[in-house]
């Protein structure tokens, strides 16, 4: 069988559909219609007509027809045997690393008061694409509807309607997923709602380091009240987090939409214009001022006499911007939204008293991507990296998309993937952990009778068969965070006669 692209039609159409069903959307190029996205950017994941027909091998090597894992049946084509791209596996220290932080942040929201909730990794594909997720809608795995025939997909898809094809898409964020159970369970719910989700997400990002098609969000919210209170909780919450998980010197930076929007008129851009204006200020850490003035401008939204103006106006702020209402001598700042720069000041001082050691910084060019933000946006920024570590902000308008009644919402997200890799995990975890290697001649249930004993007294157990080099297994187990280790011979009767040595 020759390359992908030498394929006959019908067996790549065919191959296509089965590499949807594994969620790989580099399988659609080639496919007239499917090739590029639909209207909105989405790729699109799925399942046609059963997948695979009877018998023929998927490209992963693992259906029906195959050989070994990861090779075609007739043994002419061997196939890399990894995950999806942008998707890893975790071996056991990855994940007890990945435990361990996950553990820290539910008992410091617990806490606080938050309760954990869980919803679907699916929903409907009106709601993933509401005008409200910005960006990320682009990137939205799309689930094939059941029951389409392979000529319906092939029609549709040539005419390019993808659209047709899907009725359920994998969740972005947790936050569309939070508004839709609200709206489910409201009547069940107290009318102030402190929720946690821990749970992953799934974009079709292009993987490159530190970016994934899926991954954790650690998300707190607060639904149902509309003073700062919330804001002031969350931020706070988050910081409690941060410092259990040992990350310290961060700050947060926050913004309000509408000094936010006060200041995107500034530069003469029409109204219509404000939400595509701020996905592409959204960019300015990766393509810089200029590129932001140069994408505006190409976008129309701003005259080619206004970039210098734009340009100087996201430069920054003297006082990390918190002195604006001082600069009344010099004209002071036409576009500042008072009331909200003021409501800023009041989170601003309470947090200060509260959690005295994590700043609050005013960045009056924060957009957070997101279109369902309302009012304040905040993110979590650390002195040695380029890039946020979480973030969130109000979203008062979204619950009402789905309820008919506005509620008021605001949320704070930890960028869970970012920080892992940044925390020190303590090793071990149970104070007694003990390695029993055991002879070939030990009858199993002297064996784990042993264990048991040992289980009893509260000690992690793991039995190890005699090798011919221990010395390798012993130091993986060390690393484990296994303390001490014993031989059990057909002699040991029980726990008392182990004769333990130190590990490491």
């Amino acid at each position: 069988m020759g390359p992908r692209s030498e394929r006959s039609p019908t067996l790549r159409r065919e191959m296509v559909f089965s590499d949807i069903e594994q969620c790989n959307p580099d399988a659609v190029s080639g496919i007239p219609g499917v090739a590029g996205a639909s209207p909105r950017g989405a790729s699109w994941a799925g399942r046609v007509a059963g997948g695979a027909p009877r018998g023929r091998p998927t490209p992963n090597g693992n259906g029906p027809g195959t050989g070994a894992v990861g090779h075609w049946n007739n043994g002419g084509m061997a196939r890399p045997v990894n995950p999806p791209r942008g998707m890893r596996d975790f071996l056991p220290a990855d994940k007890a690393r990945r435990e361990h932080a996950l553990g820290v942040i539910r008992a410091s929201y617990a806490a606080q008061g938050f309760e954990e909730i869980e919803t679907p990794v699916m929903e409907d594909a009106s709601r993933l694409h509401s005008g409200l997720g910005g960006d990320n809608e682009k990137l939205a795995f799309g689930i094939l509807r059941r029951g389409l025939s392979a000529e319906t997909v092939a029609e549709l898809a040539a005419a390019g309607d993808l659209e047709a094809l899907t009725d359920l898409g994998l969740r972005f964020d947790l936050t569309v997923p939070l508004a839709r159970f609200y709206a489910s369970h409201r009547a069940a719910l107290p009318n102030v709602f402190k929720s946690v989700q821990i749970a992953p997400v799934w974009r079709a990002e292009r993987p490159q380091k530190g970016r994934y098609r899926q991954f954790v969000q650690c998300d707190i919210d607060i639904i149902g009240e509309a003073g700062i209170v919330a804001e002031i909780e969350l931020i706070t919450a988050t910081i409690d987090a941060l410092d259990a998980l040992g990350l310290t010197g961060c700050a947060i930076r926050i913004n309000h939409r509408a000094i936010l929007r006060g200041l995107i008129a500034s530069w003469g851009v029409a109204e219509a214009g404000y939400e595509r204006a701020m996905i592409t200020i959204d960019k300015q850490d990766k393509i810089g001022v200029d590129g932001v003035v140069a994408e505006l401008l190409d976008l129309g939204l701003i005259a080619a006499s206004d970039g210098g103006a734009v340009a100087d106006s996201l430069s920054g702020l003297p006082d990390d911007g918190w002195g604006l209402l001082e600069r009344a001598d010099d004209g002071g700042v036409p576009w500042l939204d008072e009331a909200a720069y003021r409501q800023l000041h009041d989170i601003r001082d309470a947090v200060a008293e509260v959690t005295p050691g994590t700043p609050l910084v005013f960045s009056h060019d924060l957009v957070r991507g997101m279109g369902y933000y309302t009012g304040t946006i905040f993110e979590i920024q650390h002195p040695e990296l380029g890039y946020s570590l979480g973030g969130g902000g109000r979203y008062d308008g979204m619950i009402g998309r789905f309820l008919g009644t506005d509620v008021p919402a605001v949320g704070f997200s930890l960028g869970f993937e970012r920080i892992v890799d940044l925390i020190d995990v303590p090793q071990g975890g149970v104070a007694d952990s003990i390695v029993l290697v055991y002879d070939r001649d030990v009858a199993p249930a002297a064996l784990l009778r042993i264990k048991q004993e040992l289980l009893r007294r509260g000690a992690r157990v793991r039995v190890e068969r005699r090798a011919k080099n221990l010395k390798p297994v012993l130091e993986r187990l060390a690393e484990a965070g296994y303390g001490r280790f014993a031989t059990v011979t057909r002699q040991t009767r029980d726990a008392s006669a182990l004769e333990f040595r130190p590990l490491g």
